[in-house]
């Protein structure tokens, strides 16, 4: 009996490998894709927090008192869309993400006493070899987009 039982165990020493070497790559590319998502997430919290940071420098300077309303000059929208893009009212040349610029920050009032801030970026994931206009095969002949749109809004109240 135990003749028999070991070599049932012998018969199964292949079997390991071969369902690891089937697992493997499931198992690489679902940590990946974790990895990118958390890059992903990391980027919107920039984008939240950089049009937070630009929300709160507009709404504590386009309040006009005289005319009741918020009024924005266009120095103060470069200032603006600065501080989205630089975190400080000038152009520093070092975004707080790259390839982020001043056309994607959006600058306008919500109402009179309102104002909106909208950062749009494209995040570009690194597994498709950081091309974001290329697009991967699908299985079904339809392509999978590598780039995916993110959008960060704040709106704060004029002080």
């Amino acid at each position: 009996m135990r003749r028999h039982g070991f070599k049932y165990r012998q018969r199964q020493q292949g079997l390991a490998m071969v369902e690891f070497t089937l697992v493997l790559p499931v198992l690489l590319l679902m940590l990946l894709a974790f990895g990118e998502f958390g890059r992903m997430l990391y980027q919107y919290n920039i984008l939240l927090q950089a049009s937070r940071d630009a929300g709160r420098f507009v709404a504590s300077q386009a309040w006009n008192s005289t005319l009741g309303k918020v009024v924005l000059s266009t120095t103060l929208q470069t200032e603006t869309k600065n501080v989205a893009v630089f975190g400080v009212p000038v152009d520093t040349g070092d975004e707080v993400l790259s390839d982020l610029t001043i056309g994607n920050v959006i600058v306008a009032p919500e109402g009179t006493d309102h104002v909106r801030v909208t950062i749009t970026y494209t995040y570009c994931p690194v597994i498709g070899g950081g091309i974001c206009s290329g697009a991967l095969p699908g299985f079904f002949g339809n392509q999978i987009a590598l780039s995916i749109p993110l959008v960060a809004t704040t709106v704060m109240r004029a002080l």
